[in-house]
């Protein structure tokens, strides 16, 4: 039987109707693909021929396993035999082989009011590219108007491009420095079995600058210790440090799939290295000092994070979660998207959060349980019996930015007489989320000094807060654009505002020196490895004994 013309229009209008169904099924009940569900720029691009070598690999060979089952896939009789790559009993061990380096993260976040972005907006003040950041982490509040369409229909991702490739031209013209080679005198004289100690430590520093980005900063925490050599007196491991292994030890290194036999292996590759080396400024004008790492929406709350280029090798077990608070306290309008990754060997997380408005008396506790509902929902599924996290808290650095919403506890008249005065301490001291931080709310959290005019709300293209003007309604100022960090080893640098007039928000800006754990190849493998001169003075025999294998 042939159907008539109505008949096919009214089948295909039913498929729209249950497709868009399902769009709004999914988003009502905040379903996601869970890691796979964010966007990214492609790594082939930065992934040459030589990028494979071991010394490279040794970031990707964390002490986390990049495995992405769920945890329940693994077979439970099998946890007893993984290796525990917590610190634990081993941490004595693993800083004869780990670096301690500090990078610079530069985070951001603005509530732009659905407002779109003209092509010539000039975002340098906000990201700072004068004293440039190997890492960016950028967020955007109402990056759509949160209108019902946006809200409960389908994800409206236009605006996205536009922002990005505001932010890719901004960060491309932040150029790489010219690099400074360290000089290696007097090198110590090899042993019979321990190569050159001034070629491979060359290498490794060309290494560092591969990828078109021989600028990459990165600022050690001691200089000398930041040199895999340790010393110039021919002796593989420090005698500042524990030579001997314990059995959690040897147990340790026999089971994390260390990469040592290859790396000795790979000694005496300089000479390729550096025919490669050669290379590099013919490279570095057509490929970006920047790459995107992870860009993600949830209606109107949208993160994306940028790194320089030759750290993205570095970047492991990247996962997201999205949780809506807003709407019958799951839609998407208000609520938080949280990266997790391992940056070198160290756990991060950032969140970018939108929470409930409102100035009314006892409109803080609903932002207080938002909180407790993003702390409380945020899940990245993966392994944690191997070391990574499953939530928020489980990160060793944390990093919490967005508008937070929370308000000053003083009169339209009192806030905006005390902002004329520049009495910023009068206003912390009446600020709700200050009161919070003391109250346990963002226990552990930290927050720099409020030393900038509230950032919330002007008039849009004005420097005027609204309501100045008599004919507009009433609005009392606020910091409601925050960034808190919870974590040790996470320095403050800057923590200030911006004057961009998009919105009624100006965005803030906090940047941080944070430290990481780096494997160096040169210490682990001093460590693994013994000299015929050791041996013989019995300074390793006797501890061989304590190592029970068979534990």
């Amino acid at each position: 039987l042939q159907r008539t013309w109505a008949e096919i229009c009214c089948l295909g209008w039913s498929c729209i109707q249950l497709f868009w169904a399902k769009v709004v099924m999914r988003k009502w009940l905040n379903m996601g693909s869970y890691e796979s569900d964010y966007s990214a720029d492609p790594d082939d691009d930065d992934d040459d021929s030589e990028s494979g070598s071991d010394n490279e690999e040794w970031g990707r060979q964390s002490r986390f396993a990049n495995n992405r089952r769920d945890e329940d896939e693994a077979p439970s009789e099998s946890k007893e035999f993984l290796p525990k790559l917590r610190r634990q009993k081993s941490s004595t061990f693993r800083s004869q082989y780990i670096n301690k380096k500090e990078l610079r993260v530069c985070v951001g976040t603005w509530n732009v009011g659905g407002k779109l972005p003209p092509d010539d907006l000039d975002i340098d003040d906000w990201l700072g590219i004068s004293e440039p950041a190997d890492i960016y982490v950028l967020g955007l509040q109402e990056i759509v108007p949160l209108n019902p369409g946006n809200i409960f229909g389908a994800e409206d991702t236009r605006p996205v491009p536009k922002w990005e490739n505001i932010i890719r031209d901004t960060l491309n013209r932040v150029r790489p420095e010219i690099p400074k080679i360290k000089s290696f005198s007097d090198p110590p004289s090899p042993s019979k079995f321990k190569p050159s100690d001034d070629v491979p430590d060359i290498e490794e520093e060309l290494l560092l600058e591969s990828d078109s980005d021989v600028g990459e900063e990165v600022h050690p925490l001691d200089e000398e210790n930041n040199i895999c050599d340790g010393g110039s007196n021919g002796i593989f491991m420090d005698e500042s440090m524990n030579t001997s292994l314990s059995a959690s030890d040897a147990a340790y290194i026999a089971n994390s799939d260390l990469p040592v036999k290859t790396d000795l292996q790979r000694q005496f590759s300089f000479p390729k290295m550096f025919d490669r080396q050669q290379g590099l400024p013919e490279n570095m004008d057509t490929r970006s000092s920047y790459v995107r790492i992870v860009s993600k929406q949830m209606v109107g709350i949208f993160i994306t994070i940028w790194v320089r280029r030759s750290l993205r090798k570095h970047i492991q077990n990247l996962k997201v979660s999205t949780v809506g608070v807003g709407v019958m306290g799951y839609i998407g309008n208000k609520g938080s998207i949280s990266v997790s990754m391992s940056i070198h060997q160290t756990l991060f997380c950032f969140i970018c959060s939108h929470l409930t408005s409102g100035e009314k008396e006892g409109d803080e506790h609903k932002r207080n349980a938002d909180v407790h509902e993003i702390l409380r929902r945020t899940h990245f599924h993966s392994l944690s019996y191997i070391g990574l996290p499953k939530g928020i808290l489980d990160h060793e650095r944390i990093i919490w930015l967005g508008d937070l919403n929370y308000r000053i506890n003083l009169s339209n008249v009192e806030t905006k007489a005390l902002i004329s005065r520049k009495q910023w301490a009068t206003l912390v001291e009446k600020d709700q989320l200050m009161r919070e931080l003391k109250n346990g709310v963002f226990g552990g959290w930290s927050e720099g000094m409020l030393n900038f005019p509230p950032t919330y709300k002007y008039e849009v293209n004005s420097d005027k807060y609204y309501g100045e003007d008599p004919r507009a309604g009433k609005r009392s100022p606020a910091w409601c654009d925050r960034i808190l960090s919870y974590g040790k080893g996470m320095r403050l640098l800057s923590y200030r505002r911006a004057e961009l007039k998009l919105s009624d928000h100006r965005p803030v800006t906090a940047t941080y020196m944070v430290e990481v754990e780096a494997y160096c190849p040169r210490k682990l493998q001093r460590a693994l490895t013994f000299t015929d001169a050791e041996i013989e003075n019995e300074q390793v025999i006797p501890n061989l004994s304590n190592w029970n294998f068979a534990a």
